[in-house]
């Protein structure tokens, strides 16, 4: 058995920040047909200001998520370490494949 100890909290934070910065991109469809529907609803004004605030969103939003996704990754990942110190961590067992190990 082995313990998890510690964690890289900028290494967490970056990779939460990407992770979260796709799951952002999935909203973006969603924010785009929104924009357009808005856009095309006539000659109104608060329609095609309503259609143009959902294409910026469209834009803002995947790096939104994935900032905010950093920061909560980087936060996560210090309170693992200074609760690791205090309770042990995550207990991991680990088997070593032979077959994928190069020959000497």
């Amino acid at each position: 058995m082995f313990s998890l100890r510690s964690v890289g909290v900028l290494s967490c934070a970056k990779m939460m920040g990407a992770v979260y910065g796709c799951l952002g991109l999935v909203f973006v469809p969603f924010f785009l047909l929104g924009g357009f529907a808005g856009m095309m609803m006539g000659s109104r004004g608060s329609g095609a200001l309503s259609g143009i605030a959902m294409l910026f969103l469209a834009i803002l939003f995947p790096l939104l998520y994935g900032a905010m996704g950093f920061l909560f990754g980087a936060l996560t990942a210090w309170l693992y370490n200074l609760c690791a110190g205090w309770v042990g961590g995550v207990r991991l067992e680990l088997k070593a494949d032979v077959a994928n190990f190069p020959s000497s």
